[in-house]
C-alpha cells in the first residue's frame, strides 16, 4: 500500500523541512519538461508529487490523513490476516485431501500386493485409479519393497523356529537316553544286590544242615536209651527163631 510518504520518499516521521527538500528533488526528478519522450507518465508521476506535498506540508492535514491512514492501515491489516487464515484453512484443506488421497492409494497397493502381484500390476493399479503417474511409482515401488521385506522376515523366523525345534528334539532324545542307561545300571545294581545275599544263604544253609545232621547221628549213637533200644530189638528176634 503506498502512502504520500512513499510518494515523495521520506518516511512517515518526516520533519517539515526533510518533507519540502524531498518535494522539490522529486519535483524535478519527474517535471514533464525534464522527461522528454515519457511527457505523459512524468505528468502523473509530477501531479502525484504535488498533491504529495499539498497535503504533508500542512500540519492539519497531515494530522488528518496520518489518523486515517493509520485507521486504514489497520483496517487493511484485518483484512489481511482474514485473507491469510482463509488461505491456511484452503491449503489444510488441500493438504488433508491429499493425505487422505494417498493413504487411500497405498491401502490399494497393499491389498494387491498381499494377494501376491508385482510392483508393475501395483502400478497399473493405481493408474487406473486416477493417482499421477510419479506418486503411483512411488507407491508401487515402496509397497512392493515392504511386502519383499515382510517376506524375507517370515522365511528367516520360519527357519529360525525350525531350527530350535530340531535342537529340542535332539536334546529331548538325548536326555532320555542318559535317564534310561541310568536307570538300567540301577536296575542291574539292585539285582546284583538281590542274588548275592541269596547265595550267600543258599551256601550258609547246606553247610548248616550238614553240620547239624553229623550233630545228631553221634548224639542218637551215644544215647543210653538209644542203645537199649537195640538191645532189646536184637533179643526179640532172637526169641522169635
Amino acid at each position: 500500500m503506498t502512502t504520500l510518504y512513499d510518494t515523495l520518499g521520506v518516511h512517515a516521521h518526516a520533519t517539515d523541512d526533510e518533507i519540502k527538500r524531498a518535494y522539490r528533488k522529486a519535483a524535478m526528478k519527474w517535471h514533464p519538461d525534464r522527461n522528454s519522450g515519457a511527457e505523459e507518465v512524468a505528468r502523473a508521476a509530477f501531479q502525484e508529487i504535488k498533491d504529495a506535498y499539498a497535503i504533508l506540508s500542512d500540519a492539519a492535514q497531515r494530522k488528518v490523513y496520518d489518523a486515517v491512514y493509520a485507521e486504514q492501515m489497520r483496517g487493511w491489516e484485518a483484512q489481511r490476516t482474514r485473507q491469510q487464515q482463509a488461505q491456511a484453512k484452503r491449503e489444510a484443506a488441500a493438504r488433508a485431501a491429499d493425505e487422505a488421497a494417498y493413504a487411500e492409494m497405498v491401502s490399494v497397493a497393499i491389498r494387491f500386493a498381499d494377494e501376491g502381484h508385482n510392483r508393475d500390476v501395483l502400478f497399473g493399479v493405481l493408474l487406473g485409479r486416477q493417482c499421477e503417474a510419479r506418486r503411483a511409482a512411488q507407491i508401487a515401488d515402496s509397497v512392493a519393497a515392504l511386502q519383499a521385506s515382510r517376506r524375507e522376515a517370515a522365511r528367516t523366523e520360519a527357519a529360525a523356529a525350525a531350527s530350535e525345534a530340531s535342537h529340542s528334539n535332539d536334546t529331548d532324545e538325548a536326555a532320555e537316553a542318559t535317564a534310561s542307561g541310568h536307570a538300567d545300571a540301577a536296575a542291574a545294581k539292585d539285582a546284583a544286590a538281590r542274588d548275592v545275599p541269596g547265595k550267600r544263604a543258599g551256601q550258609t544253609s547246606q553247610p548248616n544242615h550238614a553240620s547239624h545232621a553229623k550233630r545228631e547221628d553221634p548224639t542218637t549213637d551215644a544215647h543210653p536209651a538209644g542203645a537199649l533200644g537195640g538191645l532189646w530189638f536184637q533179643f526179640l528176634n532172637g526169641l522169635r527163631f
